[in-house]
């Protein structure tokens, strides 16, 4: 009786210790770890992301890896589950599980692939230009970066575009400083930051306007060449448009008396 009792308590004990285990997983918000075979695995995970559940396949798809780390299906499930994240918005996952695949398969024909979830888990959480753009410079520099290093990429194209509008949204940034210190009577910060956007975004929607505040404020900080000039520059590339039409008046306003 006494050995009989004595092997119960090892085995109740045996059996407390995973449990207490579990429950330190569950409050940390892990998957609870539940043995499965490969197979049956990566199909709950892609079932679970064709039913567009993409957190729940995120988890899935991570446990994949950890339940099988050599397996055939754990580099596939490593970038699926970033794309899963991606899918679940949960940006900073995505953006830490493609990071994770290119650090450890950085020769992958799906590298390209994982560097665009990266660029494009910053894209989408640029916010608008009254706002911090540290995450829009993120976005421009993991773009270019893929550009780089696979310009031949299906991706790329798409990147190309996307830089597009990355510059025009910064540049728009720009201008919203440049006019705040234009407003404020600053004529030297704002023509800076026009200038910026003149020698560093000249192909976005904003050029014309900048060259035109860049006539204010020179001549507002009693420079009449470099107005002139910034004037010259306008007129050349946008000619048609009400930013030349005024800066023109103003420079003809501006001319020395004879």
């Amino acid at each position: 009786m006494n050995m009989n009792r004595t092997a119960l308590l090892i085995v109740a004990a045996a059996l407390i210790v995973p449990a207490a285990g579990c429950a330190r997983n569950k409050v940390k918000g892990d998957t609870a770890y539940v043995a499965r075979d490969v197979n049956t695995l990566y199909a709950l995970a892609k079932k679970s992301a064709d039913q567009g559940n993409y957190a729940d396949a995120a988890k899935l798809f991570d446990e994949v890896e950890r339940q099988h780390p050599y397996s055939v299906w754990a580099r596939r499930a490593q970038l699926m589950s970033a794309f899963s994240y991606y899918m679940a918005q949960q940006y900073t996952d995505a953006i830490s599980s493609s990071q994770r695949f290119l650090t450890i398969h950085p020769g992958n024909a799906d590298a390209p692939y994982a560097n665009y979830l990266v660029a494009m888990s910053y894209y989408q959480q640029i916010a608008d230009v009254t706002r911090d753009q540290k995450i829009t410079q993120q976005a421009s520099d993991a773009f270019g970066e893929l550009i780089r290093r696979y310009p031949g990429s299906r991706y790329a194209t798409d990147a190309r575009l996307k830089l597009d509008l990355i510059n025009d949204h910064l540049a728009g940034k720009e201008m919203e400083v440049g006019r705040y210190y234009e407003r404020s009577g600053n004529w030297l910060a704002a023509s800076l930051r026009f200038r910026t956007v003149v020698d560093k975004y000249q192909t976005t929607s904003h050029t014309p306007e900048a060259l035109e505040r860049l006539v204010e404020c020179y001549l507002a900080l009693g420079v009449p060449d470099e107005a002139r000039k910034a004037g010259a520059v306008l007129g050349r590339n946008y000619p048609g448009t009400s930013w030349y039409k005024h800066s023109y008046e103003l420079l003809r306003r501006h001319q020395p008396r004879t």
